[in-house]
């Protein structure tokens, strides 16, 4: 039987990105942001459709200018996954993005103007009950803490937070989310750490401008398993240099591994040598390719040979071992049939559909009944 996470998280104050609960005992979120030009209204509805699809809980819209704002206007109107509006400086596009129905503003209080323009901004998001992300990035730290500092710090970035922080005290606003981004792991971690222990509201955790698909994805699996290890994060954004949609991807993967949160198929796969009775490799790309669209719970163990295939395949509910002549299927941690390699790939997603199609039947008759 599978282990929970032993992971003990963060106590944090809950807050609500449109429908999706963020903080407190809820699952841990998944998010990404468009790259796509924000006035294109199209191109950009297509690629939160495509976001959505991959299960991306919220997903952050850039909205520059008010012609853009118009544009978020007509996004909001086609899409129902919950939207971040990320603004700078220019408080007026705030306001207007609020009253056409944004879930979450990201915006730092202190860069928007004098204190009556601030609080504008915030009775407005008072008024519509739409949350705030503070996003503090080393990349972008105020010139006075720059020269305080001389260079980013996890100081520099905790001292930046607060001053924000003590903005939205004054205010009496405490729904807010709060991120401290750096691109180094070693910065970001410490001051995520910091700040963890001296506000309550849920962290929004990002390992920011990562890099590629490949490098970024190593470097934000680190700094992020560090920090959720520690029980900290309450939603996470992977910042590649990529498709977004690769982003919500590794944001799962990072999630399941850590047992966190689980969606699709876990795959469990040896890295295949001489022993093997099957192209592992091949086998595991067109399965990865054929069953992405799976974003039921299954855990399916692909083993080439008979060392290790046994174990694996009793602990899933799916598994295959690889023999001479024929490969053995294990279903429900119990040896099955043998399976042919010329038809082993069909015949095993076959099987893992029907698994799937079972889980969800089961599923809806458990919440008939309840």
């Amino acid at each position: 039987m599978k282990m929970a996470s032993p992971i003990k998280r963060r106590v944090s104050r809950q807050i609500h990105i449109g429908n999706v609960a963020v903080g407190g005992d809820a699952p841990i979120s998944v998010q990404s942001m468009t790259n796509t030009e924000t006035c294109d209204v199209a191109a950009t509805v297509a690629q939160i459709r495509r976001l959505e699809a991959a299960c991306a809980d919220i997903v952050r819209v850039s909205v520059p200018s008010m012609e853009a704002a118009e544009a978020f206007r007509e996004i909001r109107k086609q899409v129902s996954v919950p939207l971040v509006a990320d603004i700078h400086f220019d408080h007026k596009i705030a306001l207007k993005v609020l009253e056409y129905g944004v879930d979450c503003l990201r915006i730092n209080p202190g860069n928007i103007g004098r204190e009556l323009k601030v609080r504008e901004v915030i009775d407005a998001a008072k008024f519509h009950n739409v949350p705030i992300r503070i996003g503090v990035n080393a990349g972008s730290l105020e010139k006075e803490l720059q020269r305080k500092y001389g260079e980013p710090t996890p100081e520099a970035l905790v001292e930046s937070a607060m001053r924000h922080i003590d903005i939205l005290d004054k205010l009496n606003f405490q729904d807010f989310k709060l991120s401290v981004k750096a691109s180094d792991v070693f910065m970001a971690v410490a001051a995520y750490r910091q700040i963890a222990s001296q506000i309550e509201q849920p962290l929004h955790l990002g390992i920011t401008e990562a890099g590629g698909l490949r490098g970024g994805t190593v470097k934000s699996a680190v700094g992020l398993g560090l920090l959720l290890m520690d029980g900290i994060g309450d939603t996470i954004r992977v910042s590649l240099a990529a498709d977004p949609v690769e982003e919500v991807k590794v944001g799962y993967e990072i999630l399941k591994s850590l047992k966190l949160r689980t969606k699709g198929i876990n795959f469990i796969a040896c890295p295949s040598c001489s022993r093997q009775n099957f192209d592992v490799i091949s086998t595991m790309n067109e399965l990865e390719s054929r069953l992405d669209d799976v974003t039921t719970p299954l855990d399916v163990a692909v083993i080439g040979c008979i060392v290790n295939g046994p174990g694996e395949a009793k602990e899933a509910e799916i598994g295959l071992t690889g023999g001479t002549p024929n490969n053995l299927v294990y279903v429900g941690g119990k040896p099955d049939h043998k399976v042919k390699n010329d038809v082993l790939i069909d015949h095993l997603e076959k099987l893992i559909r029907e698994k799937v199609a079972l889980k969800q039947e089961q599923d809806k008759d458990l919440i008939a009944r309840s």
